[in-house]
């Protein structure tokens, strides 16, 4: 446990950490860019051929941007006298700056692609080589695990029996209004589940491993620690976060080559972004040239279209090669479960425990335990990547 000692001499930062914990928790972004009628919005593309681009619609804000700008950069930063800290909490301010920019442009075209762009970047040449590479490798047969025949309903049961394993309280939502079949709401805990949606078995290990076994994960370990921002989450810690919530699912078993070509139709689709496509050439290239089927082309499109241009996307497979390439290094991945963390900032965390300001992992990943992927074209993929 943290001693008290290192509150005392270390007020300035626990002071800071407390106010823009007060902040930060007003500005989760998946629960604005997540459009309010996109179902209704799929059928109107459909029965247009695929021509009349989606008009989406999206929560109001509940804050004030400006205020909350002013907010974030009057802290104090130089009551922290440690220089690498000091640092760290101002790269925090302007994340999530930049967050709140994101925010109060969503709807807004390139005003909100700009800073998007800002905060998750966008493919490089050889992201896109590699999403090319994965997407020319053959189907596999797919098997009886991969026919969705569970319901919402299923899903809410298998979730409850796989957290036993954690111990953790487990507080499951049904929504229409989210882009995947399942997410995890940090701010509340909830893992949402799409209402009215079908599952496979091999999609509910999938979801299990990749939004319990890493996102809520992370969710608990970060409000175990002494500071709230390992909660709220280090500057750019989405690359990580996927990265190893993908990686669980590979050690599990549960990833597939068509699950990894859905991570590399993603990057195809962010990339498309630069090159100005609209929602309908997008669409067109992911379900005309790559031939993927109409709904999950129209799902992944929409992911990436969402607010104007939402380049997150892409960071799901370069997170995996980093976080894959970590661990068959013989590095320990409990570092990189302390909370919403990154790869980046493992210093900072390793720092921070030295002074007595962070914990070890309270929860770990079981997944990690032991590698139970059997897939050889995986690991063949994987190891090739650049």
């Amino acid at each position: 446990m943290i001693v008290e000692d290192s509150i005392s001499q270390y007020a300035g930062i626990f002071e800071i950490d407390a106010n823009l914990n007060r902040l930060i928790k007003k500005i989760e972004l998946l629960a604005y860019v997540n459009p309010l009628n996109i179902e209704k919005q799929k059928q109107r593309f459909f029965a247009s051929k695929y021509t009349e681009d989606p008009q989406f619609k999206y929560p109001k804000l509940k804050f004030d941007p400006y205020k909350l700008h002013r907010l974030f950069y009057s802290q104090r930063l130089e009551r922290i006298e440690d220089e690498e800290i000091r640092c760290f909490f101002q790269d925090i301010i302007y994340f999530y700056s930049n967050m709140i920019q994101c925010i109060e442009t969503i709807g807004e075209g390139k005003e909100f692609y700009y800073n998007s762009l800002r905060v998750y970047g966008t493919p490089r040449e050889k992201d896109v080589q590699n999403a090319q590479f994965i997407l020319h490798m053959e189907d596999e047969p797919l098997g009886e695990d991969m026919m969705k025949t569970r319901t919402a309903e299923d899903a809410r049961d298998y979730f409850v029996d796989f957290v036993d394993r954690y111990g953790f309280p487990l507080n499951i939502k049904f929504s229409n209004n989210i882009a995947a079949e399942a997410m995890v709401s940090n701010s509340t805990q909830s893992l949402l589940i799409k209402k009215n949606c079908m599952f496979s078995q091999n999609q509910l290990k999938t979801l299990a491993n990749h939004e319990i076994g890493v996102h809520l994960v992370t969710t608990y370990n970060g409000l175990s620690q002494p500071l709230k921002i390992f909660s709220n989450g280090f500057p750019k810690n989405v690359e990580t976060q996927e990265g190893l919530a993908v990686f669980s699912e590979y050690m599990s078993g549960a990833l597939t080559l068509k699950r990894l070509k859905e991570l590399a139709y993603r990057v195809i689709a962010v990339d498309s972004l630069i090159k100005g496509y609209s929602f309908s050439d997008t669409f067109n290239l992911i379900h005309g040239q790559y031939k993927l089927n109409r709904d999950d082309a129209f799902t992944i499109t929409m992911r990436v279209h969402r607010g104007g241009g939402f380049t997150k996307d892409h960071l799901y497979l370069t997170g995996l090669k980093k976080v894959y390439d970590y661990f068959h290094s013989g590095q320990d991945l409990s570092k990189l479960l302390t909370g919403k963390v990154t790869l980046e900032h493992k210093n900072i965390i390793e720092r921070l425990q030295k002074l007595g300001l962070a914990e070890d992992s309270k929860y770990f990943t079981d997944s990690f335990t032991q590698n139970n992927n059997t897939n050889e074209k995986l690991d063949f993929i994987l190891r090739h990547l650049k």
